[in-house]
């Protein structure tokens, strides 16, 4: 089994922020599947289903995002997963263009509290992931107000287009490796 976790913050709030994009994308691939969300355990909403034959759990940690590997954690642990190789993580990436995509199999925090988070919990740095575009914060733009603003108008296609290429990846990683998900799908 595979545990595909979206990063984002729980409030209402939040919802389509920058910084909640891991939680659009994973809304988007549980539609796409017909994965009902409605499992509340390990501090995560969570949906099991199947995406093209392979058996998986879509988890939001609801513990706000500098937090999420308390959530992380957890599902790794009852669910007895290899976070190398059946864990994949989809968040957003300021350095990145909206609509970009970069699937890496391990990686630094690269400044990101989640991420950061989930390293702290698992111990490891090696755990596969979805980056989506979200944009650079304007210079003199204080990064917190930037990652939890919503995207202009003129952005709109652009994030959708990103969300829509990270819920096509999952299925060709899963399938065929992130090696050929890297090739499929990261920014040129």
């Amino acid at each position: 089994m595979y545990i595909i976790v979206g990063l984002g913050n729980p409030e209402r709030r939040y919802d389509g922020t920058r910084h909640n994009i891991g939680f659009s994308a994973l809304t988007v691939l549980a539609d796409t599947y017909g994965i009902s969300m409605d499992i509340k355990k390990h501090k995560a909403v969570c949906g099991k289903g199947v995406i093209e034959g392979h058996k998986v759990l879509l988890a939001m940690p609801q513990t706000y995002m500098n937090l999420s590997g308390e959530s992380v954690r957890e599902l790794v642990d009852y669910y007895k997963i290899d976070p190398e190789e059946e864990l994949i993580v989809i968040y957003d990436d300021i350095n990145l263009a909206p609509g970009k995509l970069r699937i890496r199999p391990k990686g630094s925090a690269g400044g990101h509290n989640g991420i950061k988070s989930i390293i702290a919990h698992l111990g490891t740095e090696e755990f596969p992931r979805i980056r989506v575009g979200v944009g650079d914060k304007p210079k003199n733009y204080d990064l917190a107000d930037w990652v939890l603003g919503h995207f202009p108008k003129e952005q709109l296609d652009d994030v959708r287009a990103g969300i829509d290429k990270a819920v096509k990846a999952v299925p060709v990683v899963l399938d065929r490796g992130i090696e050929e998900g890297m090739n499929e799908f990261n920014a040129k």
